[in-house]
């Protein structure tokens, strides 16, 4: 009788070691970055009404799509784009090839160092610069020119790589969705070519699903085989009103999610399905100690007063750096 309790003791025993092991694995938090309140709960109520079959919300899952804006949505887009950044770098560059520039705006401007006064030119003006430095060779040499850039540029006020400035919190979202079966997508107003060398590495997004604007680009026969040849001209931008078409031009399907954070990802947010609540999120930058706070007087990613009123009223997630994120990128400690 006492070595039968002895065996069931070891056996109880055993079970809650086994109980320890298994408990903290099926209550792993699957957005550890993100305090707990209504935005994670969002999240996670929307995720498993949608992968749950039966459910009102259930999507089957060749439509899980989910869309995601890239900067200031995904990486920091303060005090200039990124891509911005990258192309003032290469007018420094290329400004010996091109005397020129020392008397022609917004090159003469970039080449004394007043940003404010090259860029008082607005969208015609950042048009020009991209096509002096983006244009006139192939995909593959620009391919090889970003992943140079990106491997030695530094942010400068962070004073680490770009593709370290990528936000946690983002990064544990699409991992998540993608473990309950979404397929992810980019759809940025950035160019695609620019983003495609490293969105896989960085974000676990592949090439073929990262939606950008274009530049125009011709088929040519070299010496060597043929190559796509990048020419001085805009074929799609992909902002605004451009990005529902892109979706629909490169997926095929829309968006059961979509993430963004400024004026230019209304429409996408608005391509989104309301036949039931759906991930609808606007990241709002309201951290100065941490990132960056701006709004609707930023010229850069502006998150205007009527997109918040109409977040209000659709009933958009808006996210709130402060107060939603533990951390805002990897390298911070929690």
């Amino acid at each position: 009788m006492m070595r039968t309790r002895r065996i069931l003791g070891r056996l109880a025993a055993l079970t809650a070691v086994l109980a320890g092991w298994a408990a903290p694995a099926a209550a792993q938090d699957p957005l550890p970055s993100w305090n707990e309140g209504a935005t994670k709960q969002a999240i996670l109520t929307s995720v498993k009404e949608a992968t749950t079959p039966g459910r009102p919300g259930f999507i089957p899952a060749a439509e899980r799509i989910a869309t995601f804006d890239n900067d200031g949505t995904l990486w920091v887009e303060q005090p200039i784009y990124t891509q911005l950044a990258f192309a003032l770098d290469r007018v420094k560059t290329l400004a010996p090839r091109h005397p020129e520039w020392n008397t022609t705006e917004p090159f003469a401007s970039l080449l004394k160092g007043d940003l404010s006064a090259a860029l008082a030119g607005g969208e015609h003006a950042i048009l020009e610069i991209i096509m002096a430095t983006h244009a006139g060779m192939s995909t593959a040499e620009f391919e090889q020119i970003v992943r140079a850039w990106l491997a030695t540029a530094r942010h400068p006020r962070f004073k680490r790589p770009y593709t370290e400035l990528v936000y946690q919190p983002m990064l544990e979202l699409l991992a998540y969705l993608r473990a309950n079966g979404f397929k992810t997508y980019i759809v940025s107003g950035g160019g695609v070519e620019f983003m495609r060398p490293w969105t896989e590495t960085v974000y676990g997004i592949p090439p073929e699903q990262v939606i950008g604007s274009r530049i125009k680009t011709s088929y040519q026969m070299t010496a060597d085989g043929p190559v796509l040849m990048r020419e001085a001209g805009i074929d799609f931008i992909d902002d605004k009103t451009g990005k529902p078409l892109g979706i629909n031009a490169i997926i095929g399907r829309r968006p059961m999610a979509a993430f963004g954070n400024s004026d230019g990802d209304r429409q996408m947010l608005e391509w989104v399905p309301t036949d039931h609540p759906r991930l609808r999120m606007l990241v709002h930058h309201d951290d100065a100690a941490r990132e960056y706070a701006y709004g609707p007087k930023s010229h850069i990613g502006t998150f205007s007063d009527s997109l918040m009123a109409q977040a209000e009223a659709s009933g958009w997630t808006v996210i709130s750096m402060k107060h939603d994120w533990q951390r805002i990128f990897a390298f911070e400690s929690r």
